[in-house]
């Protein structure tokens, strides 16, 4: 006879042996993920979400956008991006043309469509980008708005083959660097004047409140070009970027972000490509960086506001991306001071002699943080100017950057890389005595010319398996 006691009894020790399986699962699935890395990325591929926009098209055009790169569309672009978000979201198109503008904001549900031919030309008045809470070099702050900008949004996108020109130059936004090189001339105004980025870095380390400090006009700290900022489910595909004032593409304590098959050719100051800040679950796929400085450098903010943030950037994959000209190909720093880590890059090329180094982690003891658990496999090397992997704690661009801070590195491998010119040094790493780089591998890792092996201060465990630099197997180094 079956009663329902008997029933409830079966039930019960079947969901039990089902727990019993998923958690055994769980647990094998960990295991695997903890012991391969690159199983853990394609779980974290897996796990970010696409972004999906209603089936409705708002065209600028409509909403009074000329095309004739003369007329200010600042209004039109707005009334689209609020015509669309209010009706439930869905496509901004940019018809072919030539589109002068002011700032862009972005609203959730919005994706910006730049057809083939379209190009956006950002106005280079700063009196065109007023006030917002923004970021520099790592510290919040009232500042200019970066050309395109999104805050608390979630599923936004910027898509299409059409061109984003900052129209930065020696004569407009570049000069406020303080270079010559970049057309500033003595008695000109620059970020480096005591009231401008100093200050900044002073009011931060005083915690001084971010609505408090306040720049833009007459500070001369320049605006980043797309800032996605406390976002979620975000796209940008297929746009080329050019002639940005800063930092190009800056995900700020974003989750879930998907950078695919975009172009960046920009050769201003501080024109990193791509620059995730305390932002997690990113990919940046099928892209072309050549720029004036890291082609994609992932950051956690500087010195005191890194450690009131305390956001650390994980979890960032880089694939089949080409790096041309920059400082670094893929890099750490010098913003880290809340930390990096599961960084993976895959099935890259690296290749100009305007290219200083492949990979680089870059901090020192003011900003302080953990990098570690940095993943690199079948990237091909052309030529670099200094470096296959440089790894420091002793950044110092601007001096004074020693503090109490003393950072932590550790975990870097390299898998199956081919370089042709290495530059001066394969590896290029120093550590601090209390606190050495630790454990650095490479695996299949063939270098065929470069002036020194490596130079190391303060590493501890340096792994050659199977690699060959100057036509020599290497030996691993213990200490």
């Amino acid at each position: 006879m079956i009663t329902n006691k008997n029933i409830a009894l079966k039930t019960i020790s079947f969901l039990g042996v089902f727990s019993l399986l998923l958690l055994s699962c769980g647990k094998q699935v960990s295991s695997v993920s903890e012991t391969d890395p690159w199983k853990k990325m394609e779980l974290i591929v897996k796990s970010i979400p696409e972004t999906r926009f209603v089936n409705k098209t708002y065209n600028v055009n409509d909403f009074g956008a000329i095309a004739d790169g003369k007329t200010m569309n600042t209004q039109a672009f707005e009334k689209a991006i609020k015509e669309c978000a209010a009706n439930g979201g869905g496509k901004v198109l940019v018809p072919n043309g030539k589109y002068l503008t002011g700032p862009i904001h972005l609203e959730s549900n919005v994706n910006l469509h730049l057809e083939d031919q379209a190009e956006i030309l950002f106005s280079t008045n700063p009196k065109d980008y007023p006030l917002i809470h923004t970021s520099w070099e790592g510290t919040e702050l009232m500042n200019h708005s970066p050309l395109i900008y999104a805050k608390n949004k979630t599923n936004v996108a910027i898509t299409g083959k059409g061109t984003l020109n900052g129209q930065a130059n020696n004569t407009n936004w570049w000069p406020w660097c303080g270079s010559k090189r970049y057309g500033w001339d003595k008695g000109q105004p620059s970020q480096h004047d005591p009231l401008n980025r100093d200050n900044l870095v002073e009011m931060a380390e005083k915690n001084v409140p971010v609505a408090e400090r306040i720049f833009g006009e007459g500070h001369y700290l320049r605006p980043n070009f797309i800032e996605f900022f406390e976002c979620n489910t975000v796209l940008v595909k297929d746009i080329t970027v050019v002639n940005a004032p800063f930092w190009i593409l800056h995900p700020l304590k974003s989750n879930n972000v998907i950078i695919d098959g975009v172009t960046v050719n920009s050769h201003g100051p501080n024109n990193d490509g791509c620059d995730p800040e305390y932002s997690q679950n990113v990919i940046i796929k099928n892209c072309t960086f050549n720029t004036g400085d890291d082609c994609i450098a992932i950051k956690s903010g500087r010195d005191a506001d890194g450690r009131r943030v305390g956001i650390p950037s994980k979890n960032i994959i880089v694939q089949n991306c080409k790096m041309i000209d920059g400082h670094g190909g893929v890099v750490m720093g010098s913003e880290i001071t809340a930390g990096v880590n599961n960084v993976y890059v895959e099935n890259c090329v690296m290749d100009s002699p305007e290219l200083d180094r492949a990979i680089r982690i870059k901090t020192n003891s003011k900003r302080g943080g953990t990098t570690e658990d940095i993943y690199v496999r079948n990237i091909e090397v052309g030529t670099v100017k200094e470096c296959v992997l440089r790894v420091t704690m002793f950044y110092d661009i601007y001096g004074s950057q020693v503090g109490n801070y003393i950072p932590a590195i550790k975990n870097i491998s390299l898998e199956n890389v081919k370089v042709k010119n290495g530059g001066k040094f394969g590896i290029l790493a120093d550590g601090y005595k209390e606190s050495p780089i630790e454990n650095i591998t490479f695996k299949d890792v063939t270098i065929a010319k470069v002036d020194s092996v490596y130079s190391l201060k303060n590493v501890k465990g340096v792994n050659f398996i199977n690699t060959y630099i100057n036509g020599k197997k290497m030996e691993s180094i213990k200490n």
